[in-house]
């Protein structure tokens, strides 16, 4: 009985976070009260409650529900096959990521977190997406270090600067396709740009 109560609760929990992706996505976070997501989950304000602590917590519940972008890159870097071949983890890492972020949910909690959400209570945005990308940042840096000791890295680029080129390359691919995803795949124009990217950095 207990396993079927504890079934129950999580998807009472996931239907309440589907329903304030949806009320987030057309509405924007600032602009959506709790009321709004039980309703619209065909709940009651308690329900939520017994859940969330307010809407920062749901928030926060929303975002770690959908891996970030790169985020996988530090298990798929650190595949012991790859050791050798930081430039080609890369290349595997982040074209896993493109196709990750094509999956509606992904792309529509990307969409609310750059677009929908406003400073609010506990919730900054902009400190959320800087540290993120400065985790990816040291990841690349990382990476493309090992690349540079194995000789891969051409001669005339830092692992610094070609780290923040690969972070701006992805940086402006990613804004420019979440403002109209349906203008073009960025698994595919991702491939393409990363692909071309790499092998410029390649000795």
């Amino acid at each position: 009985m207990a396993r079927r109560t504890k079934a129950e609760a999580e998807a009472t929990r996931e239907a309440l976070l589907d329903a304030a992706e949806d009320v987030f996505f057309e509405h924007g976070v600032a602009r959506t009260s709790l009321e709004q997501i039980a309703r619209h989950a065909g709940m009651t304000r308690g329900a939520l409650y017994w859940h969330f602590k307010n809407k920062a917590d749901l928030f926060m519940a929303l975002i770690e529900r959908v891996r970030m972008p790169f985020e996988e890159l530090v298990d798929t870097l650190h595949n012991p096959h790859l050791l050798d071949e930081p430039l080609d983890a890369l290349r595997l890492a982040l074209n896993n990521g493109f196709t990750r972020l094509e999956q509606p949910r992904s792309h529509r909690v990307h969409s609310i977190l750059l677009h929908r959400c406003e400073f609010f209570s506990d919730i900054n945005p902009l400190e959320m997406q800087n540290r993120l990308a400065q985790e990816c940042y040291q990841e690349f840096c990382a990476q493309l270090q090992r690349a540079h000791e194995l000789g891969q890295l051409r001669d005339d680029l830092s692992p610094e600067t070609a780290a923040r080129m690969l972070q701006a390359t992805l940086g402006g691919l990613f804004h420019d396709w979440l403002r109209d995803p349906e203008r073009y795949s960025i698994r595919e124009r991702g491939e393409e740009l990363l692909g071309t990217l790499l092998h410029m950095m390649r000795r």
